[in-house]
């Protein structure tokens, strides 16, 4: 199973979804923190999810409960580059556990992943949006179409960016 996605819509069989994708667009030499979407064929992690927010996800993926100790690391100087981590004040990361929705459904998209090279970019995910505003260099869907996505969905599936 493949997720394309092109121009503002992400296609899955025959489903099409309004998405969302970085602000300056897509990339093949994304860079940390140039807001844009890498290109390319990857493969995705587990669904990550706010238990507190969202009740029986319908899924194959693993699923993992977001704590508020949950961060991804996007700090190119340490070890633990674009990888989850539990937050503490030394280190910078992108918060898992936030107070806007965007985070109660996410799925980590395996970009400069596992073997990370620094500085190539990190916190990739396909997460939910309110409104279609640009992300960072995520791809983000509204809830709706995000839930019919994750039953769609499994560990083999992977995404292309175009």
């Amino acid at each position: 199973m493949k997720i394309i996605v092109k121009n503002n819509t992400l296609l899955i069989n025959d489903f099409k979804f309004k998405c969302c994708v970085g602000k300056n667009g897509t990339s093949s030499y994304k860079i940390e923190g140039d807001k844009k979407t890498p290109k390319g064929l990857y493969s995705i992690g587990n669904l990550y999810f706010r238990a507190d927010r969202i009740k029986n996800v319908k899924t194959r993926l693993k699923k993992i409960r977001i704590n508020q100790k949950m961060g991804w690391c996007d700090d190119p100087k340490e070890k633990n580059y674009n990888k989850l981590i539990k937050i503490n004040k030394k280190l910078n990361c992108e918060k898992m556990y936030k107070k806007s929705k965007n985070y109660d459904l996410l799925i980590p998209i395996n970009y400069n992943y596992p073997k990370t090279i620094k500085k190539k970019g990190s916190a990739i995910f396909i997460h939910l949006t309110q409104n279609y505003s640009k992300t960072l260099g995520c791809i983000a869907l509204k809830k709706k179409d995000m839930l019919i996505l994750l039953k769609l969905i499994d560990k083999n599936t992977k995404i292309k960016i175009l």
